[in-house]
């Protein structure tokens, strides 16, 4: 059993891998040359402003009085530059947009794992590429480019990581801490010989982050009045920081500004997603070689943008977040960034047709080389009869379009030369992406065959321990074949010895190799598979047809229940109506009854909105009274049956409900405090840290009879719950666990119905360490159904209160209780918490269904790994790298929890055993477990 789980554990960390290998591998390679427009720049200086999680949408609208809130940007959009919009892309976090904006390139989610702080590859930025950077803001932004930086020619100040604290009194302090040390450095620089030479010289950068407006939006949210405010701040701090500027140059008109944000801003305060809230952000920027605004009279868009702005007669031209970065580059004239893919927007830059058609080539050669580099790169590793080219680029047609842009430069067919430029860049992009992608297919087939083979191990397994196929006829097992066993070893050399041949990285080996051992495993079963078959051809073809498209349908609503939350909403009905097509029903009325009320008070949450975006303390507050009237009603019930009552458990009980209490006040005094800007008092914290230290030993020092336990854990639970919930997600897990001890009891009374006996009530069962197996019995048709319950329990757990594989379905102010400074990993960390405590009830309640129905754990488990793996291959084939960002990581998250539940669900297995079984004593003589 242990092997098994060890073996079934390793698979599946090797098809949740996979999807990192198929789709998540960095796209950035090494070995270009430098590359730069071989004409004098307009600029010698560029400043760069970064308006941290700004939305466009909230600085270019005027307000209620029809005034703009940042009126000096307003200004420079009419008079003096130009603007439009700067689309981002999926994940909308500070890390991989500042890389697109600096880098040009879109870094790859394997960063999300580094917190978005270290650099987990290398790459070149125009920071690298000046003369001179000065920087001055956030510790987790600045320091990041400066690492990756050569040299010393980068200067970054920055203030402590615990300011940035969303409980804060006042968050602007972020943004004119560093406007306070820009003046301050440019005054000392008049007396400082050495840097006022430095400041003097060409290809020079400042870079100004800004994060008060992204930490108000996360505490206060982007239609407060602080997050409007911030922003009139940054506004006027900018109007006096290019002041300052302009008069240390003396107005030499050498000088590049521009203005935008890294990502936006949902209405509920999150961001890391695709809504266009988070992915459409301001571009503004003037100054030396940027075009003067342009009056026209009409603009093609398919939003209403401009009319809201009232900014329909100035043009608007919209880029890519990548975009900025060639840009950036070609107006103070060092190269364009290594890895760059961004295209530069010639349409920006007011200078002769020649420099845009020579920024435009250089952009073109830049992109190209890394086309080039890769495709070496595949070749070298690929056998030459297999290698596939990239067909709409051969070399022959690079050096055609290179020469002819070179020509039509030289012959100042300017346009031209720009336009076959951008069909060259689009082309390189193409055969990038394709080079990028070349072993994708590949590596999926064998990942499909290691699931399938491993599915029908799975299913065989289940077979072979619980149906007695042969009924007499020939006993005597069969040997395994030596051909079967000599192919399959025939079979791993060759692939081995193929992917030797192509230098494959060693995460190919397992993905090809895996296959072969599983499949061998399902092979070996071949009198098991024919014994199946034939059992099943004396079952009449309605039956089987029937259960089967019972059971895909069952498995189509899992799967839809990921995209659209209401799908649990249906299945929770059919759950209320289930009673009526049974006998439970005419047997059991009152619990009937019981299991239809929670199912559909259940039904009820996957239609609310999704968690945060509606916070109301008074539902939370609620919540809390109702586990606390709840907890009375017990103990109640509790004293009363017992003769004795031992002060022990009684003292546990008032102890737990005193935690509830607590969790209660503390919540309450927590919101009252930030909304009064006080922060986050130490008391509260401490409380918290304490609550939830012990949320998990409680229940250990409680009664191991079933009822006793289950309440136990769910009182420790919901004290941790309270502090984590934001409004009426707090309902959610008193609700499910209702529903979940009604299970417990609809199970042995189904057990009964079909003359199965079971030797005890469920108010009498009582955990034990030690499991007696004579008591279990074998697997029938009803016991799918259980699995079937079980998962879907679980992903209702998972998404009854939100879409988790949305990254802004995650609100920050679940966690204030615990800390308001900003700790990417620890308010991580709290949240997963917050998702497992329903999962950690459902498995609670499953681990008493299996004691109750007398049942091995193994069987059941085998049968939701099944469910869940078929699940996986589902979403396996529906990931995709096309479309919308935000369709692409939703695909691929989809995939990644269910293999991650498959994952965790053997570890919370463990957990609900422990928290059901073990007895812990302070003091006294030990207790027995046993009845």
């Amino acid at each position: 059993m242990l092997l098994f789980f060890i073996l079934g554990l390793f698979v599946h960390f090797v098809f949740f891998g996979s999807i990192f290998d198929i789709y998540f591998t960095s796209p950035l390679v090494h070995g270009m040359t430098p590359q730069f427009t071989p004409l004098p720049p307009p600029a010698k200086r560029l400043v760069l402003f970064v308006a941290d999680g700004l939305r466009a949408d909230t600085l270019y609208e005027l307000d209620e009085n029809g005034n703009s809130r940042a009126p000096f940007i307003r200004n420079i959009i009419m008079h003096e530059g130009s603007w439009g919009l700067s689309h981002t892309r999926v994940p909308t976090e500070s890390r991989p947009g500042h890389v697109a904006l600096i880098a040009g390139f879109y870094e790859d989610v394997s960063a999300v794992a580094k917190g978005w702080k270290e650099n987990p590859v290398e790459f070149d930025s125009l920071i690298n590429e000046s003369k001179y950077t000065w920087s001055w803001g956030s510790p987790d932004i600045l320091t990041m480019f400066a690492k990756g930086a050569y040299g010393d020619h980068v200067f970054t100040y920055t203030y402590g990581a615990d300011s940035e604290d969303f409980g804060a009194h006042d968050v602007t302090k972020l943004d004119t801490w560093v406007f306070d040390k820009v003046k301050e450095f440019f005054h000392a620089a008049r007396n400082n010989q050495s840097l006022f030479s430095k400041l003097n010289e060409e290809k020079i950068v400042f870079f100004l982050h800004l994060l008060g407006i992204d930490t108000n939006g996360h505490a206060h949210r982007p239609s407060s009045r602080e997050y409007k405010d911030n922003i009139k701040l940054v506004d006027a701090g900018i109007k006096e920081m290019v002041s300052i500027l302009e008069h240390f140059y003396g107005n030499d008109g050498k000088t590049a500004f521009i203005f935008t944000s890294d990502h936006g801003m949902t209405d509920w305060g999150s961001h890391g997603a695709g809504h266009p809230s988070e992915t459409l952000t301001p571009f503004v920027t003037w100054g030396a070689g940027i075009k003067y605004p342009q009056k026209v009279s009409a603009q093609k868009f398919d939003d209403a943008f401009l009319k809201e702005w009232r900014l329909e007669s100035w043009k608007r031209q919209d880029i890519h977040q990548a975009d900025i970065a060639p840009l950036m580059a070609s107006l103070i004239g060092v190269p364009f960034p290594l890895n760059s893919v961004g295209i530069l927007p010639v349409d920006y830059l007011n200078n002769t047709d020649l420099f845009k058609a020579e920024s435009m080539f250089t952009n073109a050669i830049q992109i190209l080389q890394q086309f080039t580099v890769k495709m070496t790169q595949k070749k070298e590793v690929t056998l030459p009869f297999l290698f596939i080219p990239f067909k709409l680029l051969p070399e022959s047609k690079q050096l055609n379009i290179v020469r002819k842009a070179r020509s039509y430069i030289k012959q100042r067919k300017y346009d031209e030369a720009v336009s076959l430029c951008k069909e060259l860049i689009h082309l390189a992009l193409k055969g990038l992406s394709y080079y990028h992608t070349y072993d994708r297919f590949f590596l999926a087939i064998n990942v499909v065959l290691g699931f399938l083979g491993w599915t029908s191990y799975a299913s065989l397994l289940i077979i072979k321990s619980h149906f007695n196929l042969t009924r007499g006829v020939n006993k005597e097992v069969k040997k395994p074949s030596h051909l079967l066993s000599c192919s399959c070893i025939a079979i791993g050399v060759f692939v081995a010895f193929f992917l030797l041949l192509q230098g494959c990285p060693w995460t190919y080996y397992i993905y090809c190799l895996l296959p072969v051992p599983i499949w061998y495993a399902v092979l070996r079963e071949f009198q098991v598979i024919q014994d199946f078959v034939t059992l099943l051809l004396t079952v009449p073809p309605s039956y089987f047809v029937g259960y089967l498209l019972v059971f895909i349908l069952g498995i189509e609503i899992l799967v839809l229940s990921f995209f659209y939350r209401y799908m649990l909403t249906a299945g929770l009905l059919a759950f209320a109506g289930w009673p009526f097509i049974t006998q439970l029903w005419t047997r059991a009325k009152s619990i009937s009854l019981s299991w239809i009320f929670f199912s559909l008070l259940l039904a009820v949450f996957p239609l609310m909105p999704v968690v945060g975006r509606k916070p109301d303390i008074f539902l939370v507050m609620g919540a809390g009274l109702l586990v606390l009237l709840l907890s009375l009603c017990v103990l109640t019930s509790l004293i009363k049956r017992k003769d004795s009552f031992i002060n022990e458990e009684l003292l546990l009980h008032l102890f737990q409900m005193l935690s509830v209490v607590l969790s209660m006040c503390v919540m309450y005094s927590t919101h009252s405090s930030l909304r009064k800007k006080q922060g986050l008092p130490l008391l509260n914290q401490i409380i918290s840290w304490l609550i939830l230290a012990f949320s998990l030993v409680l229940p250990l020092l409680s009664p191991t009879s079933l009822f006793e336990r289950l309440f136990s854990i769910l009182l420790s639970l919901m004290s941790t719950y309270i502090l984590l919930s934001t409004g009426y997600e707090a309902l959610f897990p008193l609700v499910l666990s209702c529903l979940m001890f009604v299970w417990i009891q609809v199970e042995q009374e189904t057990l009964q119905q079909r003359g199965i006996s079971c030797k005890q009530k469920v108010t009498s069962v009582r955990f034990t360490c030690s499991t007696d197996i004579t008591q279990f019995r074998q697997l029938c048709l009803d016991d799918v159904r259980r699995a079937f319950f079980l998962v879907f329990f679980l992903v209702t757990a998972f998404f009854g209160t939100g879409n988790i594989a949305s990254v802004n379905s995650f609100d920050l102010a679940s966690v204030y209780c615990f800390l308001t400074v900003f700790s990417p990993f620890m308010m991580g960390a709290l949240m997963m918490w917050k998702i497992l405590i329903p999962f950690v009830l459902v498995m609670c309640a499953f681990e008493a269904v299996q004691l109750t129905t007398q049942l091995s754990s193994k069987s059941l488990f085998l049968m939701v790994l099944v469910i869940s793996d078929i699940m996986a291959l589902h979403f396996f084939f529906l990931v995709k790298d096309y479309g919308s960002w935000l369709d692409i990581g939703t695909s691929i998250s989809h995939y990644v929890i269910v293999m991650s539940m498959t994952i965790v669900l053997v570890f919370l297995n463990g957990l609900a055993h422990l928290l059901m079984t073990k007895k812990l004593r302070l003091c006294g003589k030990p207790k027995s477990h046993l009845i």
